[in-house]
């Protein structure tokens, strides 16, 4: 009934790590139009996909491992570093001048 050995799998992984990331941290790409992160989940499903089918589903795997730990890094050490709350994303006006977004009153 449960086969795995599907490219679907991969794209069922793609999927539920970006619907958590979106419910945990959406606050960080609330003015990021939604033709971006439209684009962005299918980006990734795609380079997934063809790691997938191409080097196997271990690479895949690898791969999306290393994006994870990148977002840790931005998330856990980077943000903090730059005066920002890397769960939280305030203040956010630091936050907004760090990605060029204007004030929410301007």
């Amino acid at each position: 009934m449960w086969n795995t050995d599907s490219l679907w799998f991969e794209v069922a992984i793609v999927s539920t790590i970006t619907a958590v990331g979106s419910m945990m941290l959406n606050h960080f790409e609330e003015r990021t139009p939604k033709w971006r992160k439209i684009f962005k989940l299918l980006f990734f499903i795609l380079i997934v996909t063809l790691i997938s089918a191409t080097a196997g589903r271990l690479w895949a795997f690898v791969f999306l491992g290393i994006v994870l730990l990148i977002v840790l890094y931005v998330h856990v050490l980077w943000l903090p570093n730059k005066g920002i709350n890397g769960w939280t994303g305030e203040p956010k006006d630091k936050y907004y001048e760090l990605r060029g977004w204007k004030k929410k009153d301007q």
